[in-house]
């Protein structure tokens, strides 16, 4: 904390700091970020021109907010980094477990406090991390959790059932002029949402029998998926509507931004003796992948095809082609083609197969990967260099692949057929290190194969490509 900040609450007034709800903090602060074309949430990428500008309208208006989006939509992200628009440094009445304005002070706590000591009221700093409260709704989740409930310890201690000292505040009172969030909000049971409608409209929370009324200020923000995704809970009619603004998300609209998340969230490998170099095009063929199982009538659109599916397959991929690596003995790999037969592992689990008949998950999974390959293969490559790469391999024994072919035998083979230098070049570079060419060059065989234009023979994690005639 800044040791020049007031510590009394005449230092305070002295220091010209003035209260305002934390909705017209969040105003003040969001409007000048987009006065300076700031972005409000640098690290969600896609959101730009749809969702950012329906948040912004809602922070200005000071509504409450619900996003509502499939899973892996980044809605958590951009709740907590709502944080970043509160101002730093907040002051509290010192010893106030819900962040009490010192002008304006609600608990009991706080007004005997200003009320004994006057200007001489001692005041902490709270920082804006600490001004953010987060619950996933649970079934199991109660008002108690939420607002607050009688505390026996206290009671043993010898206050009073009357006294108000003698609660405990739930997550919501001491969330005071902050952010609360609630993730998953129609998982809620309906008898706790009731509880939150108070919040939403007048501001306040009552708890039990008590005759105690806390004006809150904050502003609340939840998360839920589309009513026709889920079955486990609905939002209440009244509960929704209180809610100011609804934001709804959505999938990356295009690979390009697919891909820029998949690089900015994938995890960087990092081991010992081995450099790792990805070719933009196997980025791009996991990121086709997730775009095209969000078009899949083989995937169940209800649940959806998250972004962690992209990330955790690249993730995969360099893993499998570390460790292929490792037992070859290499120092620098780069992930191919035959290093996608690891993602179904990654792939499998994150989406929900809709197939009639029992075991055509895997056909499912390869199909997807095929296309993929396909597509990738068809914007990459100028299909004017095929040809000669074609006739090339008419008359020849057929080349073989996998993950026991050394990358510099694929250098060898460029050597051999010059027809494949041109489209390599293209693809990765005229200067590339031996493991990117290999990925290359397994990338363009495979795209042949796929065109009809190569047969492939593929045995036990090998492959042979030859030609059709």
């Amino acid at each position: 904390m800044n040791p020049d900040l007031p510590t009394t609450l005449g230092e305070l007034r002295a220091s010209g700091w003035r209260s305002e709800t934390v909705k017209h903090e969040i105003r003040r602060n969001a409007t000048a970020r987009i006065r300076a074309g700031e972005p409000l949430f640098p690290s969600v990428l896609g959101y730009e021109d749809t969702v950012v500008p329906l948040l912004q309208n809602a922070l200005l208006a000071g509504h409450d907010v619900i996003f509502l989006g499939e899973r892996g939509q980044a809605k958590t992200r951009m709740i907590r980094g709502l944080v970043e628009l509160l101002d730093e440094w907040l002051p509290i009445v010192e010893g106030s477990e819900i962040n009490d304005d010192p002008y304006a002070p609600v608990s009991v706590h706080a007004r005997r406090l200003v009320a004994e000591a006057g200007e001489e009221t001692p005041v902490s700093w709270v920082h804006r991390s600490t001004r953010f409260g987060e619950k996933l709704a649970t079934p199991d989740t109660s008002i108690a959790d939420l607002i607050g409930e009688v505390d026996p310890m206290k009671i043993v201690e010898g206050r009073y059932l009357s006294d108000e000292q003698a609660l405990h505040f739930g997550l919501v009172p001491r969330t005071n002029r902050g952010i609360f969030a609630i993730n998953e909000l129609p998982d809620l049971a309906e008898r706790i949402q009731v509880g939150l409608l108070n919040v939403l409209e007048e501001r306040d929370v009552q708890i039990r029998g008590f005759k105690i009324q806390l004006p809150l200020d904050l502003l609340l923000v939840a998360s839920a998926n589309p009513e026709d995704y889920t079955n486990r809970g609905r939002l209440i009619t009244p509960l929704k509507d209180r809610f100011g603004s609804q934001v709804r998300t959505h999938y990356p609209l295009e690979v390009e931004t697919e891909m820029s998340i998949i690089e900015q969230e994938a995890d960087s490998f990092d081991v010992d003796g081995i450099s790792v170099d990805v070719p933009e095009f196997m980025t791009e063929i996991i990121a086709t992948i997730s775009q095209l199982a969000r078009q899949s009538p083989h995937i169940s659109q209800r649940s959806g095809v998250s972004v962690r599916l992209s990330v955790s397959n690249q993730e995969v991929l360099v893993a499998n082609a570390v460790r292929r690596g490792l037992h070859a003995g290499e120092d620098a790999v780069a992930p191919r083609i035959c290093d996608l037969e690891a993602l179904p592992a990654a792939t499998a689990g994150k989406v929900e197969i809709e197939a009639i008949e029992e075991g055509r998950e895997g056909q499912i999974l390869g199909h997807l990967l095929n296309s993929a390959v396909l597509t990738v293969f068809r914007e990459r490559v100028r299909p004017e260099q095929l040809a000669a790469v074609v006739s090339a391999f008419e008359g020849r024994d057929p080349v073989e692949t996998g993950e026991d072919v050394a990358a510099a035998d694929y250098v060898g083979l460029v050597e051999e057929i010059a027809a494949l230098q041109t489209p390599v070049s293209d693809l990765v570079g005229a200067e590339a290190n031996p493991a990117t060419v290999a990925s290359a060059v397994e990338f363009i065989l495979e795209g042949l194969h796929l065109s009809k234009r190569l047969n492939k023979d593929a045995v036990s994690g090998r492959a042979q490509y030859r030609s059709r005639s």
